[in-house]
């Protein structure tokens, strides 16, 4: 598998246990002290940052660090739009297309020299 490849396919799993160790004890620990909350969401970010660093030691030897951090963020709202919707049970709003569609700007002027040569 080609290396970007496996940079974004590690960073979409590490993303969904991030956006679970952040924002899932909303949903499932809404009455337990907060306390236990960060603990357990600390336990869930351990396997995050299991993932999360070597997709980044990975994509760092094919994409430069901009480029690398644009993904993440671009994979991170893919990740949470949906995540939200359907785990959080937010209604969808139009909000998350526009911050997409800026997203692909952002993505556009890290990524076209690269296109574009």
């Amino acid at each position: 598998m080609p290396p970007l490849a496996i940079t974004i396919s590690l960073l979409i799993l590490s993303n969904i246990f991030m956006t679970f160790a952040w924002y899932g004890h909303l949903k499932n620990m809404q009455h337990s002290p907060w306390i236990w909350a960060a603990l357990v969401s600390w336990g869930i970010a351990l396997f995050e940052y299991l993932l999360q660093v070597p997709a980044n030691r990975i994509g760092a030897q094919v994409i430069n660090v901009g480029q690398l951090k644009i993904l993440q963020e671009v994979i991170t709202l893919s990740v949470f739009v949906p995540f939200s919707i359907l785990y959080l049970k937010e209604p969808f709003r139009m909000d998350f297309v526009w911050a997409g569609l800026c997203l692909l700007g952002a993505v556009f002027f890290m990524f076209r020299e690269r296109l574009f040569g």
